[in-house]
């Protein structure tokens, strides 16, 4: 059976995003460099349509690097290899707006919930869940199996909440680390 982990940064105050969407959680090279091992252990994303639209910067980051400085800083050179992780792990996207997706990803306009349960029954690597509002109707029917939570020194007063929605979830801590920027990465298990 396959593991579902749902991970984001957050506020101290349980925010992904603030109320103006502004971008306060951006790593250091540190904990990109931690992103990119958990992202290598993934077999499968799911996203939403408003995440993926974020993430698709990735999929031509490489790209792009060829404008970078000729001495790359470590926060360059863990970037990187985020893109080349990202452009390879498989992606799958709930969305009824969009027409199409790009690189390694598949568009579904099928019930996550129904999808979610069929891949939690096949043998695999971990599937990883983001945005708030998918990660919120897999909770309810709790087909998330683990939390991971990136808390960033900053408190946003409101946003858009990490659990987004109102089923409660009992929790149970199974690790501890804290960065050299602050930022403490916690990790759940669903009790």
């Amino acid at each position: 059976m396959r593991t579902v982990i749902y991970s984001m940064g957050v506020s101290l105050d349980g925010y992904i995003a603030g109320p103006d969407g502004d971008d306060w959680g951006v790593p250091d090279a540190e904990l990109h460099r931690f992103h990119n091992e958990q992202t290598s252990e993934l077999g499968l994303h799911l996203l939403g349509r408003g995440l993926y639209e974020v993430m698709v910067f990735w999929e031509t980051a490489e790209a792009r690097d060829a404008a970078a400085p000729a001495t790359p800083s470590e926060l360059d050179l863990a970037q990187l290899e985020f893109a080349r992780i990202w452009k390879r792990l498989p992606k799958l996207v709930f969305s009824t707006s969009l027409e199409a997706v790009e690189g390694n990803a598949r568009l579904s306009r099928a019930d996550p919930v129904a999808t979610v349960r069929a891949l939690k029954e096949e043998d695999g690597a971990p599937i990883a869940v983001g945005g708030a509002e998918l990660a919120a109707t897999l909770t309810a029917h709790r087909l998330v199996d683990e939390y991971h939570l990136f808390v960033y020194p900053v408190a946003l007063g409101s946003g858009r909440p990490f659990f987004a929605g109102d089923t409660r979830v009992d929790l149970e801590l199974l690790e501890t680390r804290t960065f050299g920027n602050r930022v403490v990465y916690l990790r759940y298990r669903r009790a």
